[in-house]
């Protein structure tokens, strides 16, 4: 291998693909760290890093001493949403992205979760909804109201009933959450959002998938021209 860091990296591919494959499966235990070094022909150092690199991942766990060793961690959602936020807003950052990709890849996500939410939610789940509308519960500051805001989308997705869809979702909020500060929207802006997400809450009441839907989508038009007067601030 050229060098150890490609070394290392190489031989933390080949064991990804192993787990993705499902050649690893969870609880699976690799081999020792002997024997790795046999099977790729590098030193204990390239190997410890290569599974350093995906420990980091949580991808692996793995215990020292007597008895220990690295075997296939159990991934969550809370960490594969946490890997694509991170990975979206680093290419983001390297390659820009503009406004109305931002809010179109909002709207194949959220305009269909609104839809089923409002076919699947049950009685309880309506209830943690209504009690994310400002409007409903009081909020008397920016901060609470973004808050709120952010779990009704949050909530919405949880009644749907999709986590595929939820986990595909999350990372494009934190993309929004970073590029941009709440604080610099202008103070009518809550008051729509709060319109917006009452309508929304009604059509889901009500079990109208269709309409739902398309206030989520007047809804998102609506973000556009906030994001897109904040994004022509100077940062």
């Amino acid at each position: 291998m050229a060098s150890s860091r490609i070394a290392y990296q190489q031989i933390a591919d080949q064991l990804l693909e192993q787990i993705l494959t499902g050649q690893l499966a969870v609880g699976d235990r690799l081999p020792s760290e002997a024997e790795l070094c046999q099977q790729f022909g590098v030193g204990r150092s390239t190997i410890r890093e290569a599974l350093r690199v995906l420990s980091s991942r949580n991808l692996l766990t793995t215990n020292r001493g007597v008895g220990g060793g690295s075997q296939v961690a159990q991934i969550d959602h809370e960490d594969v949403s946490r890997m694509l936020g991170d990975a979206i807003i680093l290419l983001t950052r390297s390659d820009g992205c503009t406004i109305p990709e931002v809010v179109e890849a909002r709207e194949l996500l959220e305009v269909p979760a609104a839809r089923l939410a409002a076919q699947r939610r049950t009685t309880a789940q309506l209830e943690e909804l209504r009690a994310t509308v400002p409007g409903r519960v009081g909020a008397s500051n920016v901060t609470e109201r973004h808050d709120l805001g952010r779990r009704f989308h949050a909530m919405l997705l949880e009644l749907a009933g999709n986590r595929l869809l939820a986990l595909m979702t999350e990372p494009v909020f934190a993309l929004v959450g970073v590029r941009f500060e709440h604080e610099q929207a202008a103070p009518e802006f809550w008051q729509q959002v709060q319109t917006y997400h009452e309508s929304i809450l009604r059509a889901i009441e009500d079990g109208d998938g269709d309409r739902a839907g398309r206030e989520m989508a007047a809804h998102l038009v609506n973000l556009r021209s906030t994001y897109e007067a904040i994004d022509r601030l100077p940062h």
